[in-house]
Parts: C-alpha cells; sequence; structure tokens
C-alpha cells in the first residue's frame, strides 16, 4: 500500500438494527474514503455467535443502500480482492496468524477451566481478569497437556511493565499503563478468534489505512497497538469518534442516545416519515462540521466534497430530534409537489374517495408545513373526521372573533356560500366570491377567514386556509360543516 492509498471501513456485527452511531461511523468512513479518491470496504464481524442474528447482514446493507452509502469491497455480490469479507469464512487465517503468535513467544496456549469470558461491553474495562497461570508452561508441560487432548485457547503474552502509546487523530497522544491490559484471549476453544484479535488480523491483510470507531473502543486499541508491534506491521491511522448522545425531555440531562430517548436506529426514523438523505444530512453533522462553509443542507456529492478529518470535534454530540425535523422539512420544501405527494401518499393511509381524489391537492398544502412524513395522517384527520366542537377555537383577539360574533356571522356567510354552484366550488371562485362580499359588507378579512376556518375545520391548526378547506370539503361537506358549526354555536 503506497502512503497516498485511503482504504476505510465500516465492520459492523450482525447483532441487530443499525443505531445511530453505527451510522455515522459508516457514513464519516464513506466520505473520508471518497473524498480522498479511496476505497471504503464492508466487513461482517460475525464472530460473537451467541448475540448473531440470521437476517442483520441483509438488513445492514439494505440500510447502507437506503443511506446512499456504497461500499468498494464486501462480501457476496460487492466482491473485492481481500476476501472473505466474513469473519466466520476466515477461520484458517486466524488459526494461523494465532500460532505465528505463539511461535513467536507473544502468545501462549492457556488450558486453564475458567469459564471462557465473554467479550466486553462497549467501554468495559477487563484487565486484571486472568491470574496468567499458563504464561510460562514449559514446552513439555505443554506438551503434556496436548498429549492429554486437552482444549485450550490462545492468550496474547502482554509486556508487564512499560506503557503503550498510540496517537489518535481526535485525541492526541494516549498512553496506557501495561499493567492495565490483561493477557487476552485471541482465539477461543472452538477456534473462533476474539473482536480484538480479528479485527486486527482483517486490518492489516485488507490494508485498512484509517480505522474510524467509536470512543469506547479507545481503551482496546493498546492490545491491537500490541499485536500489531508483534507481527511487525504497520499500524493505521486512529480516530475514535465522540458518543452520539441523548437528551432527557423531563431532566434536560445527556446520556448515551438509546431508546429511551425515542428512536435510535436508521430503520425506526424513516418509519417514522423522515427523508433517508435528511437522516443522512442530519447525521453527517453530528460531531464533524466543514470547514469552509456555514452550509447544513448537504447532498452526499456536496458532504464527499467538503469532509476533512480535520471538521471531527471530540466533543459529544446531541441528538436533536427537532433539528432534525427542521431539516428533513427543508427537504420537503426543495422537492416538486408531484415528489412529496408520491413521497407522503404511504403515510396518508386509507382515505375517502373524494379526498383520495384531491391528494395531490392536499400534499400540496402539506409539503411546506410537515417535518416528518407521520405528520401527515394527523394533520388531515379532521378532512376525514370532524373533530370534537370546542367554542374556545373561535376566541381571537387579533381578528376581534368570539364565538358570539361568529354566531352573527355565520348566516350570513353560509348563505353567500350556498348560492355558488357546485361546479364553481374551487378555491380560487370561493376567495374571490369571499373578497367581493368583504369590500361590500365593510367586514374585516381576517375576522371572515377566521371563523370560516375554525368552522370548517374544527381544529385551530389546518394545513391551508378557509377556502382551500371548504374546496376540499366539496359543497356540500363544506356547508355541512358550516352548519353544523352554527348549530353547535346556537
Amino acid at each position: 500500500m503506497t502512503n497516498t492509498e485511503i482504504r476505510t471501513r465500516f465492520a459492523p456485527s450482525p447483532t441487530g438494527y443499525m443505531h445511530i452511531g453505527n451510522l455515522r461511523t459508516a457514513l464519516y468512513a464513506y466520505l473520508f474514503a471518497r473524498a480522498n479518491d479511496g476505497t471504503f470496504i464492508l466487513r461482517i464481524e460475525d464472530t460473537d455467535r451467541n448475540r448473531y442474528v440470521a437476517d442483520a447482514v441483509d438488513f445492514i446493507r439494505r440500510t447502507l443502500d437506503a443511506a446512499g452509502i456504497v461500499p468498494d469491497e464486501g462480501p457476496d455480490d460487492i466482491g473485492g480482492d481481500y476476501g472473505p469479507y466474513v469473519q466466520s469464512e476466515r477461520m484458517e487465517i486466524y488459526q494461523k496468524y494465532a500460532e505465528q503468535l505463539v511461535e513467536s513467544g507473544h502468545a501462549y496456549r492457556c488450558f486453564c477451566n475458567h469459564t471462557e469470558e465473554t467479550e466486553p461491553a462497549e467501554g468495559e474495562k477487563t484487565f486484571g481478569g486472568y491470574p496468567r497461570t499458563c504464561r510460562d508452561l514449559s514446552a513439555e508441560e505443554v506438551a503434556e497437556h496436548l498429549a492429554r487432548g486437552e482444549e485450550y485457547v490462545i492468550r496474547q503474552k502482554m509486556p508487564l511493565v512499560g506503557e503503550t502509546m498510540f496517537y489518535d487523530v481526535l485525541h492526541g497522544n494516549v498512553t496506557i499503563p501495561n499493567t492495565e491490559l490483561e493477557d487476552q484471549v485471541l482465539l477461543k476453544r472452538d477456534g473462533m478468534p476474539t473482536y480484538n484479535f480479528a479485527n486486527v488480523i482483517d486490518d492489516h491483510l485488507m490494508r485498512v489505512s484509517h480505522i474510524i470507531r467509536g470512543t469506547e473502543f479507545i481503551t482496546s486499541t493498546p492490545k491491537h497497538v500490541l499485536l500489531y508491534e508483534a507481527f511487525g506491521w504497520k499500524a493505521p491511522v486512529f480516530v475514535h469518534l465522540a458518543p452520539v448522545m441523548g437528551r432527557d425531555d423531563a431532566t434536560g440531562k445527556t446520556s448515551k442516545l438509546s431508546k429511551r430517548h425515542g428512536a435510535t436506529s436508521f430503520d425506526d426514523l424513516v418509519k417514522m416519515g423522515y427523508l433517508a438523505e435528511a437522516i443522512v444530512n442530519y447525521v453527517a453533522l453530528l460531531g464533524w462540521s466543514p470547514k469552509t462553509t456555514n452550509q447544513e443542507i448537504f447532498s452526499m456529492d456536496e458532504l464527499i466534497e467538503s469532509f476533512s478529518l480535520d471538521g471531527l470535534s471530540k466533543s459529544p454530540a446531541v441528538f436533536d430530534y427537532d433539528k432534525l425535523g427542521w431539516m428533513c422539512g427543508e427537504y420537503f420544501k426543495a422537492m416538486t409537489d408531484a415528489e412529496f405527494a408520491e413521497a407522503a401518499r404511504p403515510f396518508a393511509g386509507e382515505l375517502p374517495a373524494r379526498l383520495a381524489e384531491q391528494w395531490e391537492t392536499i400534499a400540496r398544502l402539506l409539503r411546506t408545513r410537515v417535518t416528518k412524513l407521520s405528520n401527515v395522517r394527523p394533520a388531515i384527520a379532521f378532512l376525514i373526521e370532524t373533530p370534537p366542537f370546542d367554542a374556545s377555537l373561535y376566541e381571537n383577539k387579533r381578528n376581534k372573533v368570539t364565538p358570539e360574533a361568529a354566531r352573527e356571522l355565520l348566516p350570513e356567510l353560509i348563505e353567500i356560500l350556498a348560492a355558488l354552484p357546485a361546479e364553481r366550488w374551487e378555491n380560487d371562485l370561493l376567495y374571490a366570491l369571499l373578497e367581493e362580499c368583504i369590500e361590500r359588507e365593510g367586514w374585516k378579512k381576517g375576522t371572515v377567514m377566521w371563523v370560516l376556518r375554525i368552522a370548517a375545520a374544527g381544529q385551530a391548526v389546518t394545513p391551508g386556509g378557509a377556502t382551500e378547506i371548504l374546496a376540499i370539503l366539496g359543497r356540500e361537506g363544506g356547508l355541512a360543516r358550516l352548519r353544523t358549526a352554527l348549530a353547535e354555536l346556537s
């Protein structure tokens, strides 16, 4: 590999859905590779068989595809020169390199009957767990154990004194005392590698130049560095990203983003009606900012053009659903009416025939007023069924509207509108008719439109004004709403 060849990877475990933090890791690795004419690799790290989910690999690939993150190398049909790209298919490779470490004295066979420790949780320290009982067995003792057919794990022989240091792009020089590093398992009794071992072997053999991952792995990195040194390999560049946090609405406190904060996976957010492009755009700005612009709305090509590691922050980012909603709304505003109508239709659900026929008109009213597509059905529910009567909605100080004033004005408005035949019952003609009457009668326009809108919709906030709502309801439906409101006010 030349000094200028950039190769990054995204190496998820197929243990479930793709968390926002995972998506951000994949996105940054992808953007950095693309920005430097490099190669982006997808590798599946499935060594934790207890947590393996059968369809998770397909789910990961569908998520990356929906997010516009396209691997250059990877499993199955993606291909590449450094496969297999699934760890469970690389068992012979790990066995070979584990034995090589034993032969060089950097690892040893451990025959202890301790229950094999599970992989540590993210950020959990595990040093000091194993008392190194088999570390200094003689060749003869090892041979005796093998002759009896005893099973063993292969452990890394950590230095007992000194320190291990590595450089991280965000955190600078990181130093860990070697006394805090236990002799970790590299190869389990069943021949399955641990994460820490397989990770190093694969990154080297796949010629990964930059490792971009979460900061929870920073305490494991000294173990990786010692493995690189044991093999005589050059370590890649490390970039450990600060975590994505969530904010508790009740207390205002932040903690690592989890389901208690709301939807935390790309798939969940898409199902809630946030646009995939907007999610990717927002996630890109969770811990990164461009150096040359204050721009916030980016296409994928613009993200690639602007991305650099020096724009990353080592401070945690807080996931803000309101900010995501604003950004998604900006994407809706940039769509054509037809594009939005098509995207929003599945979220509208089953509609009465009259509303289904007018879907494009309804969608046009919604396009600049919603921040996620799951807002669509609640926003149009009043068109399907009249909300319960609420006289307080007729209170509007600015337009000098009261329930009493509405009760006096509605009969005249109903009479005026009822004179308009069904074939002329459309927004522009309704508006022109009302403007003419307002001017003739000396009414305040805001008063008339407020009364009509509340009477027709039965709710305070609506996607569209009075005449737009009446046009959608149709002549009979609209007049029926107005007459019902008048009866309630009386």
